[in-house]
């Protein structure tokens, strides 16, 4: 059931509900992850790293708030709760404790990977079923990227 009408077809309504679920908790789990590696970290490269995974914090934040918000709209109940998170996330787990500068960056890259392939699936299903998230998946996307390619560029050298 739904209080929200929908612009959309159920079926397209229900192949953009998924994609938007499954990027709200990727996205979510991404800054409990980046959090969890900011609040542990150790290490030489300490400060800009630790000041980069608070950027990744605010970039997953924001766009899992657009991307909840664009579900509401379309008449989807987006569900953020930790116990939906922690059973439907596709980013790879994280280590506990303390965690190397070195560690915790090819962490972040290992998540940027899964995350950007979940995104890029459903930048494609969402295609023909609604181009507006479509857009909103594909900017955000482009941000994923450019934070990989940042944290790849880190741990080389």
């Amino acid at each position: 059931m739904t209080i929200i009408t929908s612009p959309l077809a159920d079926d397209d309504r229900q192949v953009t509900g998924n994609a938007l679920q499954g990027a709200l908790v990727d996205l979510l789990d991404l800054s409990l992850l980046a959090k969890q590696a900011h609040w542990n970290l150790y290490g030489p490269r300490f400060r800009s790293i630790h000041q980069q995974l608070d950027e990744v914090v605010t970039l997953a934040r924001d766009y899992a708030d657009q991307v909840a918000e664009r579900a509401a709209a379309l008449g989807i109940s987006p569900d953020g709760l930790a116990g939906t998170v922690a059973a439907s996330s596709g980013l790879p787990a994280f280590p506990p404790g303390w965690v190397a500068d070195t560690a915790a960056v090819e962490a972040l890259v290992a998540s940027f990977s899964a995350l950007i392939a979940r995104m890029r699936t459903r930048i494609e299903d969402t295609g023909r079923a609604d181009a507006v998230s479509q857009d909103l998946l594909i900017g955000l996307t482009a941000e994923l990227e450019k934070q990989s390619w940042m944290f790849q560029a880190e741990n080389r050298g």
